[in-house]
């Protein structure tokens, strides 16, 4: 039944949930690779933006969703991970609600500073920091930024001091004028100012250095092993959606993935390519949701 049913997948236009707003990254990119699998399988995969609550109504909305492949939605680290500990309650479980279809691109955050800033590396910002303790403020945009802040003061024994914003809008223009003197964001936000050189960058959050940051070593390189934090989007079903179909999508999306032109369009948007397996992208969430939760709940950050 379920073969028979992948084999005649899609016999209709099939609804692509974003828990975001339009022209948002993960947007933009959902977006190119929904049109791509259009192509692909001869029918329409439409977007429709769910945004709001930071993102738990789009993830609500598809995790309440017909189980028949025809609604799909994109996901995230933070959608999937961080808010169980970000927020009191959710309407959705992460781990029970959906089908993990595939990872689709991953996205490492970074580093940075203000030109005068005198470290130039982040073995220097923690030498900086241990000297004068709690006297160097780190901009943090957003709950992830947060994260990536805690792992530098327990790793690196950086007594740092974190100022939160409400997103990169308002913290760039502090860094870029000097009041702030280091910040951590998305390499989407960070880039353009590194590029122009009013920001330099001090590390990377993957693992090991990435092509989207070309030349700049991760944090982990530069002696803080196993340091990483990156951020992820991935394709979901609901639960209960047939494994066929679930298949179906996981082989056309990594086909998508694997067009030059979808790398290329990705990396102008921050994403390193990467799909998964749907198991994969289950022990991920898995590990991580216990990883980022147990840092959530020690330093108390609450959702934005």
């Amino acid at each position: 039944m379920g073969n028979a049913l992948a084999q005649g997948y899609p016999s209709k236009p099939v609804r692509v949930i974003v828990p975001f707003p339009p022209g948002q990254g993960t947007d933009v990119a959902t977006r190119h690779i929904a049109e791509q699998l259009g192509k692909a399988l001869g029918r329409n995969f439409f977007i429709e933006n769910r945004p709001g609550a930071g993102s738990t109504l789009g993830m609500e909305a598809l995790a309440k969703s017909a189980a028949d492949g025809y609604t799909l939605g994109i996901g995230t680290s933070g959608t999937q991970t961080m808010n169980p500990s970000l927020y009191a309650a959710l309407p959705y479980d992460p781990e029970k609600d959906f089908e993990p279809i595939t990872l689709t691109g991953k996205l490492p955050l970074m580093v940075a500073a203000h030109p005068s800033f005198p470290a130039n590396s982040i073995p220097e910002l923690i030498a900086a920091a241990k000297a004068k303790p709690d006297s160097i403020n780190v901009a943090l945009p957003a709950p992830p930024q947060r994260i990536v802040f805690e792992l530098l003061r327990q790793q690196g024994g950086a007594p740092l001091f974190g100022v939160p914003y409400k997103g990169s809008a308002s913290a760039l223009p502090e860094v870029m004028s000097g009041q702030v003197p280091v910040i951590v964001d998305s390499i989407t936000a960070l880039r353009p100012h590194i590029d122009s050189g009013r920001l330099k960058a001090l590390g990377v959050t993957s693992l090991a250095s990435t092509e989207l940051m070309p030349g700049v070593k991760s944090i982990a390189e530069q002696g803080l092993a196993g340091f990483e934090l990156t951020a992820w989007n991935a394709l979901f079903a609901p639960k209960g959606t047939p494994a066929p179909i679930v298949a179906l999508v996981n082989a056309e999306v990594h086909k998508v993935l694997a067009q030059p032109d979808t790398r290329q369009r990705l990396m102008s948007l921050g994403f390193e390519v990467s799909g998964s397996t749907p198991q994969e992208l289950a022990d991920r969430i898995r590990v991580e949701r216990e990883k980022w939760g147990r840092i959530i709940r020690a330093a108390n950050i609450k959702a934005e």
